[in-house]
């Protein structure tokens, strides 16, 4: 299953049906699980964990160092990916930094599209999708479900929340909560992921409790805390709020509004 034009390190593990294509270069200290397959001319490089099912197509840099002036290569930091991801053409993944946590870590069945950058120290859930060229920042945070549209800029320490929409080049330098759309050259929220609820099974009356609670948060021209304090009072009648509630008290680089 290794294309014989491959450079495999003998401190590599990989798991016996593994595939790896020609001209690709699996360094010491990466884990590959069962199932994945590595395309032609990707380079991996550790510490680097790669769970089962994976795909990552040619050309793409995953474990690399991060591009931090502060990293030095005696540094021991590592990327972390699950299992079930898509990472296409170009991507660029790196590892993480020891001021950041020491770990880069991707969760399950993310769609990564070609030359999308995921920083140092950024931590990605689960189903979420990057279209083409998105970028993060180190130490950003993209909760489940989240989809960042084409040519999107995540500022470093932001966070995008659980089902959220970045339009396509939308650029984000604060805290995109649960559920909300953003889109401009300096991002500004312009509703909610409607379609995207009622694709994950979200009814019409749940969708109808989110948008209720996103105008309290952004059409009434209440003061933050007046307005969480609502939203509050809304996540207990509706569960599906509390995320937003949640991801605002959390929030250090404070909120998109």
């Amino acid at each position: 299953m290794i294309h014989p034009q491959a450079v495999v390190d003998s401190a590599a593990e990989l798991a016996e049906d593994v595939e790896v294509g020609p001209f690709s270069f699996i360094g010491p200290g990466v884990e590959i699980g069962s199932g994945s397959v590595i395309g032609p001319h990707v380079v991996v490089k550790g510490p680097t964990t790669i769970g089962k099912n994976n795909r990552i197509f040619q050309f793409a840099s995953v474990g690399e160092e991060p591009q931090d002036k502060k990293f030095l290569p005696e540094h021991e930091t590592r990327l972390e990916i699950g299992d079930g991801n898509t990472i296409r053409e170009y991507c660029t993944i790196n590892r993480g930094t020891v001021g950041g946590g020491g770990v880069t870590r991707i969760g399950d069945r993310n769609w990564i599209m070609a030359y999308v950058h995921i920083a140092h120290d950024c931590i990605i859930g689960n189903d979420t999708t990057f279209a083409n060229c998105a970028s993060l920042a180190g130490h950003v945070e993209v909760e489940d479900h989240a989809i960042l549209g084409g040519f999107s800029l995540i500022h470093q320490f932001c966070r995008v929340g659980r089902n959220a929409f970045t339009a396509m080049g939308a650029s984000v330098n604060r805290d995109v909560p649960p559920y909300v759309v953003v889109a401009g050259k300096m991002s500004e929220p312009r509703g909610i992921n409607s379609e995207g609820l009622r694709r994950r099974g979200f009814s019409a009356e749940q969708i109808a409790a989110v948008k209720r609670a996103y105008k309290m948060l952004y059409t009434q021209g209440r003061p933050l805390s007046e307005a969480l304090e609502q939203i509050r009072e809304l996540a207990a009648e509706w569960e599906e709020v509390a995320p937003m509630v949640e991801f605002i008290q959390k929030s250090q680089r404070s909120i998109l509004r």
